[in-house]
């Protein structure tokens, strides 16, 4: 089934959601920080500030224990740890009389009576008690010449004084309001430049995790020349190599599927082949065998029956039995024969023979049958002609060929207008580079067309009528086809105008004298 591709849009991309993942996270940060700031930061300032006060009171009070309060060296030490803390302060007497004070007016004395006394002046808000103990209470406090918030700490001191101290509260106001304003504009410019940055890093992550799925996409589209050049030990690396390794994998396994899909087709076409062989084999044996079993039959039943009464009759019985059971002997030896060489149970033995005195041996062996159908055989060459084959295999298909030959040489078609009236069979040699072609002509019609591509299969006739006459089977060529392939060499058959030829080639090469 067709799967439906998949393609990347710029919403739906890794590198989109990365870049407003990381932005919206930024936002968010920059939003949380601000609340905290602004909801936050000014009781941390004032708890900072509180534990501050709390700490110059304690050293304060140690300055009494281990000075006197009325000396020089005393308020310079107090003075110092007010600034250092950035506080305002005084120490006065229960009678009221000032001690040391960080200001040259009386403000802070004034400040202290109105604590001392309980004072509630209209023009101030009601302090807000942060902490009190027996010692000191720290509150915050207005003032409202100033207009200023103030954390204030009063209290006693070991010998007796009355201690004031404060720190402004606008200050840290002020701050919070000036942090948030500039939290806010950076923040702004900062999302801006964090979202390009964060963009062009995006796209250098996602990229080749763009090309590795341009590429599985190739993959599944069967494309295994695609490889991922992404480099790097990071997990992108690995998983590029990986899918390379995934790749080599895959097209190496669908070779030997197709390799093994191949074979397995072969093999199935070779069996239904030898099955078809087999059934035709079957038939054309039964066929073949049919005839000469029914004559053997008819004329010994006759000679049983004492139908040939006469001594010449019953010789020309016998003859015919005889006759008969000659071809189905003969068929026997040729099937055995052309199994052989199929099957590849028969050996090659090639050596270096002359195949011209190998030829005059098969014509010397068919001499009288040539003689007797008034044939004219043509082969000229007197001198040896070496050649590397089997000896005994080739002589068996010059003498199929000119066996053939024999029982299919008429007189030509054209003999009146080429003044060729005789039938005629004629052999010769050509060189064909390092092979030696072996051509057996013979005069007569040529063969049809359509016959030709079966001639070399087996119990294929042409005439079946004629073959049957002069005893063929339709093997001869078939073994001639079964020991050529054998031997890894050409052969056929070529119409003439007056006659056929009939080839094969053998290995000629330092084969000694030249035909």
């Amino acid at each position: 089934m067709k799967r439906n591709k998949r393609h990347f849009s710029f919403r739906n991309s890794i590198r989109t959601e990365f870049a407003v993942i990381f932005i919206v996270v930024m936002m968010l940060t920059i939003g949380v920080y601000w609340i905290i700031n602004s909801f936050f930061l000014q009781r941390y300032y004032i708890l900072y500030k509180e534990n501050r006060l709390k700490r110059s009171y304690d050293s304060a009070e140690t300055l009494i224990r281990s000075k006197d309060p009325e000396s020089e060296s005393f308020r310079q030490d107090f003075l110092t740890l007010c600034s250092a803390s950035n506080l305002n302060a005084a120490i006065v007497t229960p009678g009221l009389e000032t001690v040391v004070s960080t200001t040259g007016d009386n403000i802070m004395t004034v400040r202290l009576f109105d604590h001392v006394f309980d004072i509630d002046n209209p023009r101030h808000k009601k302090p807000v008690v942060l902490y009190q103990d027996e010692r000191y209470e720290i509150c915050i406090a207005d003032d409202p010449r100033m207009k200023i918030d103030y954390l204030e700490l009063w209290g006693s001191l070991s010998n007796g004084d009355i201690i004031i101290m404060r720190t402004p509260l606008d200050s840290i106001r002020e701050s919070v309001r000036v942090s948030n304003a500039f939290l806010g504009y950076v923040g702004f410019f900062m999302v801006i430049i964090s979202a390009v940055l964060i963009w062009f890093v995006a796209g250098k992550i996602t990229k080749p995790i763009g090309e590795m799925a341009e590429i599985s996409e190739r993959m599944s589209a069967l494309d295994f020349d695609a490889k991922v050049r992404i480099r790097g030990r990071n997990e992108i690396g690995i998983l590029g190599e990986h899918m390379n390794d995934l790749s080599e994998t895959l097209e190496k396994t669908i070779s030997e599927l197709k390799t093994s899909n191949n074979e397995l087709k072969r093999d199935i076409e070779k069996k239904e082949k030898l099955n078809s062989m087999r059934l035709e084999f079957l038939s054309n044996v039964a066929h073949e065998l049919k005839t000469p079993i029914a004559l053997v039959q008819g004329y010994a039943e006759g000679l049983k029956d004492g139908i040939a009464e006469s001594p010449e009759d019953r010789d020309y019985y016998c003859s015919v039995i005889m006759d008969e059971a000659e071809k189905m002997n003969k068929l026997v030896r040729n099937l055995m024969t052309l199994n052989e060489l199929e099957f590849g149970s028969d050996m090659i033995n090639l050596q270096r023979f002359d195949l011209t005195e190998l030829v005059r041996g098969c014509i010397q062996s068919n001499e009288l049958i040539i003689s007797q159908n008034g044939i004219r055989i043509d082969f000229d060459i007197d001198k040896p002609v070496f050649v590397w084959s089997d000896e005994f295999k080739t002589e068996e298909v010059i003498t199929n060929y000119l066996s053939n030959a024999i029982h299919y040489c008429q007189n030509p078609p054209d003999a009146h207008s080429s003044g060729d009236k005789e039938k005629r069979i004629e052999i010769s040699f050509s060189e064909r580079g390092e092979s030696l072609r072996v051509s057996v002509f013979n005069t007569g019609e040529p063969v049809p067309e359509e016959a030709l591509p079966h001639l070399f299969e087996k119990f294929y006739k042409v005439d079946k009528a004629r073959t049957r006459e002069y005893g063929g089977s339709g093997i001869g060529l078939s073994i001639v086809k079964a020991i050529m392939d054998a031997l890894n060499q050409d052969y056929g058959v070529e119409n003439h105008s007056n006659g056929v030829t009939f080839w094969f080639e053998l290995d000629h090469k330092d084969g000694g004298n030249e035909a």
